[in-house]
């Protein structure tokens, strides 16, 4: 044995700290099983804990009167999940929500004519993309009266919504919010959706009535300490508007040092990272990244919220082993 090989110190594996233990391990599914059970069942590893760590600052904040804003981008309502997000506004668990001109469609169109989402590629070259009249119309009226009233667009469409009451109005979020006068605001970047295009456009109105929903999002925003923000699928928009509300809450003095802050979507976006959960939560608070298929993670994270919020599982214990 050469001399190194002899200095060579060792030490026995029962007393080296691991990162990982056999107790971690997912639990094996068995037909039939609960929600709850299979919750319970996932491994105490990585983004299985950033998920139960989601669910419970969410139930934490809303238990203790805390605000929790939800804001989410056009394809979360595309992909079938705004239904999710309507529950949780009627389980108390979601106070306010902001979204971009393209969720605001979304919803308006699900709820008025059943689907939305049309074929671009099949479309563009036509020059029919975009030129639905009904989308076009009454989205416009609504930003107008808006305007006119000196109300943000999220209010006008659900109020629009709410009175008309379309054959699909429970699949509306615009339209729950309203109804549970939880506020809902939409940030527009002009040009952007497709209701620009049309003639009845007007953009004095859309700008001013996007900039009421500001300031009412900052008004949200600036209550959120001990609360909770989740930043549903808005790469751009979004985050850059929490990043401006967060500090003009801190230039207003109320300081936002206990907040937690979730982003989920299908890739780490920089915007997100940066403006959602690093930058707000650098004096104190967390920040969750959850990467999934909105149509996955999200119905999970609320499930999780769901059973989090019901207290004890059938044996007694917490829902999280």
């Amino acid at each position: 044995m050469t001399t190194s090989k002899k200095k060579q110190k060792r030490y026995s594996i029962k007393n080296r700290p691991s990162k990982v233990k056999v107790s971690d391990s997912a639990l094996p599914y068995k037909a039939g099983d609960s929600v709850l059970s299979f919750l319970r069942s996932l491994p105490l590893q990585l983004a299985a804990v950033e998920l139960r760590d989601a669910a419970r600052a969410i139930v934490k904040a809303r238990e203790g009167g805390k605000n929790v804003i939800a804001g989410f981008g056009g394809h979360v309502i595309k992909v079938g999940v705004g239904s999710i997000l309507a529950d949780l506004i009627e389980r108390d668990m979601i106070t306010a929500l902001a979204t971009n001109g393209a969720g605001m469609i979304h919803d308006f169109e699900l709820a008025t004519a059943g689907k939305t989402s049309e074929d671009v590629d099949l479309t563009l070259g036509e020059g029919t993309f975009g030129f639905a009249s009904e989308t076009g119309r009454i989205l416009n009226e609504c930003a107008a009266r808006a305007a006119r009233e000196g109300i943000g667009l999220g209010l006008a469409i659900g109020k629009w919504l709410h009175d008309k009451k379309p054959k699909h109005l429970r699949s509306s979020v615009f339209a729950t919010a309203y109804e549970r006068k939880i506020p809902i605001t939409v940030h527009v970047a002009l040009g952007t959706d497709i209701v620009h295009m049309h003639p009845e456009a007007d953009g004095a109105a859309w700008g001013a009535a996007s900039m009421t929903d500001f300031e009412d999002f900052c008004s949200s925003v600036a209550e959120l300490e001990g609360g909770v923000y989740i930043n549903l699928g808005s790469a751009v928009i979004l985050p850059e508007v929490f990043l401006k509300a967060v500090s003009k809450a801190h230039n207003m003095g109320k300081k936002l040092k206990r907040i937690t802050t979730i982003d989920v979507d299908f890739i780490r976006q920089y915007r997100p990272q940066t403006n959602v959960v690093r930058r707000p939560t650098s004096e104190g608070g967390r920040g969750i990244s959850l990467v999934g298929h909105h149509e996955l993670v999200i119905p999970l994270l609320a499930a999780a919220v769901v059973e989090a919020a019901g207290g004890k599982d059938r044996r007694g214990g917490g829902i999280f082993r």
